[in-house]
């Protein structure tokens, strides 16, 4: 008889938001995987339980290495609780691979449902929550973030980040090029904590804000693409997205045949656009060789 893999939620904020099985969860399982074993320390004793079985630390370190002990011990029928810090676990945070492995060997794997950042951030912004992409954390990297970021450009569905507070105005500031700087936004901040803020707005907005300095988790929620018809697309609009794609490091060619199928035209009328908008920087035969 193999045992069970449970994933339990913990609160992301205010620890009474607890659901009352992850006590129980605690006190009974065999073993309890933590990504950080002091924030569990913590975190039962706000809950005023003890744990009886093994504390293991299961975090993105050492997660790889740990998953094969721990689907071992699943196998012979142990009850393993995973909790990470705050939210679902495999949520951007470790657990997938330890539930990859456990669906692989038939282990029952099951959930105590509770807090996310997710659905909180999405139901506070005021936009649709009718369908929607949660994309996780944006890379590091200027440049592979507007990459990451102009390929989701076209998406009509509500968008949800996650973010450090030390990166997000350089995200904001890059969602605002991509997205554009009226694109509607909410940047929830701490939430369910005592100093919990949404701020709505455009993001070129935002981005001025988030330059000031924010702390805290931080959760992004961004509004879908409008739904644009070909007519709608001015020509300086198609040049800015074709320059956005290039200054990610898309071919010009390619980012042209992207921008023609994102707009529903023609590859030539976003390559016509382009050409006259270059040919418009360039000086005339006067400006380039001065009067005298």
């Amino acid at each position: 008889m193999t045992g069970t893999l449970v994933l339990a939620g913990t609160p992301i904020g205010d620890v009474a938001d607890a659901p009352p099985r992850l006590a129980a969860e605690l006190e009974t399982a065999d073993i309890v995987a933590a990504e950080d074993t002091r924030r569990l320390r913590r975190l039962t004793q706000a809950l005023g339980v003890h744990t009886t079985g093994r504390v293991v630390s299961y975090f993105e370190g050492n997660e790889a290495a740990r998953t094969p002990e721990l689907v071992d011990a699943l196998t012979g029928g142990a009850r393993v609780l995973l909790v990470t810090d705050a939210g679902m676990p495999s949520v951007s945070d470790p657990g997938y691979r330890l539930v990859a492995a456990a669906v692989e060997r038939d282990v029952r794997v099951t959930a105590v449902p509770g807090p996310s950042a997710v659905l909180t951030a999405l139901a506070l912004s005021g936009l649709p929550v009718d369908r929607f992409c949660f994309e996780g954390f944006l890379p590091r990297k200027a440049g592979e973030r507007l990459s990451r970021l102009r390929e989701v450009a076209a998406e009509r569905r509500t968008l949800v980040y996650f973010e450090a507070p030390h990166r997000l105005d350089d995200t904001l500031a890059a969602m605002a090029e991509v997205f554009g700087a009226d694109r509607r936004a909410a940047v929830c901040r701490e939430l369910t904590k005592t100093y919990e803020e949404v701020k709505r707005g455009g993001l070129g907005a935002l981005a001025a804000w988030a330059a000031e300095g924010v702390r805290g988790e931080i959760t992004v929620v961004v509004e879908g693409a409008p739904e644009t018809g070909p007519e709608e697309l001015d020509a300086g609009e198609l040049v800015r997205r074709v320059r956005v794609r290039e200054e990610a490091g898309e071919r010009r060619k390619e980012a042209i045949a992207a921008v023609a199928a994102e707009a529903g035209l023609p590859k030539r009328e976003v390559f016509d656009a382009v050409v006259a908008a270059k040919n418009a920087s360039r000086p005339g035969p006067a400006e380039g060789k001065g009067l005298s």
